[in-house]
């Protein structure tokens, strides 16, 4: 079956060019398979488009109609194409993205006013949620993602590390010592989320590998860092966070590390994800090569993100 759009074309060209053999030669197909394209199209339509002669060509009064049609419709799929090109060229467009919570409004959202200033025509929507969403099925473009990934049809790009640290206010300490060894952890208040993770509510996986698991208990549960983070602030115990969300308290001395006989887990890293595409929208790309510019090295340190 010949495609619909590609005989549209072929007529298109034919009453251009004047004849079926010249279109043939301007379009790098044969006379036959010209004439088939036309021939097509008037068995599809049920009417006459074309009169024929050896040396003649003119159109029908339907033809004419039609031709009219094809021309308009033509220029219409040509400009949505070259808009829909021009995106992969040019950042613009609305940019939907996700990031966790903590992690978003700390290194995500101070950077998007200069990212808005270099781009202009893009719209940012920026949704903030621990939840992991299907970025296919929700029509997202871009996902922040913390951690080790699991395996998919998405693209990854790491933006940076993600390292842990396991703190506790310098009032705290005083009050109910410093822990040297891993073990010791079981007999403070260690302040865990309540989801499971690295940092549950039984035990904290410590070790390059995960592999010590320390039983823990507290007295506060919640599946949010920034709480964690106000708890230990006020002396109420122990946390283990990533250092994104600890590092500027660390930096200050309003948060001490402990330093253990077991390093603690590493979260593998902080990752851009998209949809697989050959070559994503350029609202992607800049977006991507943005933030890996102005985190580079920020997640590690825990400060805030460098805006160059």
């Amino acid at each position: 079956m010949l495609d619909r759009l590609t005989s549209m074309r072929v007529f298109v060209r034919v009453l251009a060019a004047g004849s079926l053999s010249a279109a043939a030669r301007q379009l790098g197909m044969s006379a036959g398979m010209v004439t088939k394209h036309v021939d097509a199209l008037e068995a599809k339509l049920g009417i006459k488009l074309l009169h024929r002669s050896t040396r003649h060509l003119s159109l029908t009064e339907a033809g004419s109609g039609y031709l009219e049609a094809c021309q308009r419709i033509l220029a219409e799929i040509d400009e949505a194409d070259a808009a829909a090109a021009s995106q992969r060229i040019t950042a613009r467009g609305v940019l939907r993205m996700t990031a966790p919570l903590s992690f978003g409004s700390r290194f995500v959202a101070p950077l998007l006013p200069k990212f808005s200033r270099r781009h202009p025509e893009v719209q940012v929507e920026l949704e903030l949620s621990n939840s992991r969403v299907d970025l296919l099925e929700g029509g997202w473009d871009l996902a922040i993602r913390i951690g080790t990934l699991p395996d998919s049809l998405l693209q990854a790009r790491q933006l940076g590390a993600c390292p842990t640290v396991i703190c506790a206010a310098p009032a705290y300490l005083a009050r109910r010592g410093t822990p040297r060894l891993a073990h010791e952890l079981s007999t403070h208040n260690c302040l865990a989320y309540s989801v499971p993770s690295i940092f549950g509510n039984k035990h904290w996986s410590l070790g390059e590998d995960g592999s010590l698991r320390v039983p823990i208990r507290g007295d506060l549960l919640t599946n949010n860092g920034d709480v964690l983070l106000a708890a230990a602030l006020g002396g109420q115990g122990v946390i283990y966070q990533p250092r994104f969300i600890v590092g500027d308290a660390l930096q200050a001395g309003r948060l001490v590390a402990l330093e253990l006989d077991h390093p603690t887990c590493p979260l593998g890293g902080i990752h851009a994800l998209y949809p697989t595409d050959r070559r994503p929208p350029a609202k992607v790309r800049e977006m991507i090569d943005y933030l890996c510019d102005a985190l580079r090295g920020s997640a590690i340190a825990g400060a805030s993100p460098v805006q160059r």
